[in-house]
């Protein structure tokens, strides 16, 4: 729910709340944050809080250079692991411009858009996820080693799964945090974990993923370890799948079909932003990673599960590494373009070689995003341009 000025500064002053953490995401999905006092809270409420956006990869347009943080009172989350005297509390932010027009890299109004296109058609949604890390020590001076945390296998139990206790630290501060995890355990690799958390409407659920890795790494650190999101942690092992489940509903009437086949349509042009790191493309076709762009309802082996007679997607082939905003985007925009053209959806489990397989390099996901014409009549040019030049960049907070 959103929060009126009174309401947050009461908040505030209830919760001995004596910093404030305005967060959002550059281009890669990676959170950024300015701590603010109190006293300036009436201002971000009002006209945004100035930030150097010119130190921010794909914020760097020179006119650009001062932006606006505005907070969305609805994300205000008391930190659980700051402490209780002095508290620290996080919003979640929009990007303004200084005349107030929103920014076209703001990946969150981004996803806004996508949303308030496809009410328009009457479809709204719900979006869920399963992501996956990695847990690995820290040396004696607390820096990250490549040894796994343990090397229990899928679903087991303590002592060898060693995550257990990390997992349930990570579930319980999230749930402080109004993020609800529904289901955790220990995944195929050594010192590999998986939480899933339930589904709500598709800012909601950006939101809570940035919450989510944020917690994570943060609970990892307090335990002495270091978590990785990337695709691939220890070669030859499982890599990490963030699965996407979307729901669209038209006027609370399944309009799946239609909207999967837009997806599985589009799945090479968005696959850039499914998959944004070179190591995405040495996951994909192994350890049950996608490989073909091809749908099941039986399997959860093909790009995309869809169980008989039930509206739930899960799309299978982004990574970990991806920005929940732009992949929430894309996915909606995909199958949406379906809905409207009223796409056939193909039979199941086609065999493998009369279906499109993904593309096999970041180059090539770059080539075919770079040439689509579905990518540039839906996200911002500007966006479109900078997100090319910045594919493949270093990236922090992965």
């Amino acid at each position: 729910m959103q929060y009126t000025k009174s309401e947050v500064l009461d908040f505030i002053e209830e919760n001995d709340v004596k910093f404030i953490k305005l967060a959002f995401c550059d281009i890669f999905g990676c959170q950024k944050v300015i701590a603010i006092q109190p006293a300036l809270v009436p201002e971000a409420l009002e006209t945004g809080i100035p930030i150097d956006a010119s130190r921010i990869t794909g914020f760097e347009r020179e006119h650009d250079s001062e932006l606006f943080l505005v907070p969305d009172t609805s994300t205000m989350s008391l930190l659980p692991w700051r402490p209780v005297h002095g508290r620290v509390v996080r919003f979640y932010c929009d990007i303004r411009r200084a005349d107030g027009s929103g920014f076209d890299i703001d990946c969150r109004g981004i996803l806004k858009k996508a949303v308030d296109i496809a009410k328009l058609h009457g479809i709204i949604f719900n979006f869920g996820a399963r992501s996956e890390f990695y847990l690995f020590k820290n040396d004696g001076e607390g820096n990250p080693t490549d040894v796994p945390f343990d090397n229990a296998g899928f679903m087991d139990a303590a002592p060898e799964d060693k995550g257990e206790d990390v997992r349930r630290e990570i579930c319980l501060t999230l749930e402080d945090m109004g993020v609800t995890p529904q289901s955790s355990h220990h995944s195929g690799g050594p010192g590999q974990n998986i939480i899933e958390f339930c589904h709500s409407s598709a800012v909601h659920a950006a939101d809570d993923v940035i919450t989510y890795k944020s917690v994570v790494k943060t609970m990892a650190a307090h335990n002495g370890l270091t978590a990785s999101f990337d695709p691939i942690p220890i070669p030859g092992k499982d890599g990490n799948g963030f699965h996407i489940t979307l729901t669209p509903m038209l006027r609370e009437k399944d309009c799946s079909e239609n909207f999967l086949a837009g997806i599985l349509a589009h799945a090479a042009e968005i696959t850039a932003i499914l998959n944004p790191t070179a190591d995405s493309y040495r996951r994909l076709g192994v350890f049950g990673a996608p490989e073909f762009v091809s749908w099941s309802e039986k399997s959860r082996r093909c790009f995309a599960y869809k169980k008989a007679g039930q509206p739930a997607i899960e799309v299978r082939s982004p990574d970990s590494t991806t920005n929940p905003y732009l992949a929430y985007a894309a996915l909606i925009y995909a199958g949406l373009d379906g809905y409207l053209k009223r796409t056939k959806l193909p039979k199941p489990d086609a065999a493998r070689e009369t279906s499109e397989k993904l593309p096999k390099s970041a180059e090539e996901a770059l080539q075919v995003f770079e040439k689509s014409s579905f990518i540039r009549n839906v996200f911002p040019e500007y966006f479109v341009r900078t997100f090319i030049q910045t594919f493949g960049c270093p990236r922090s907070g992965v």
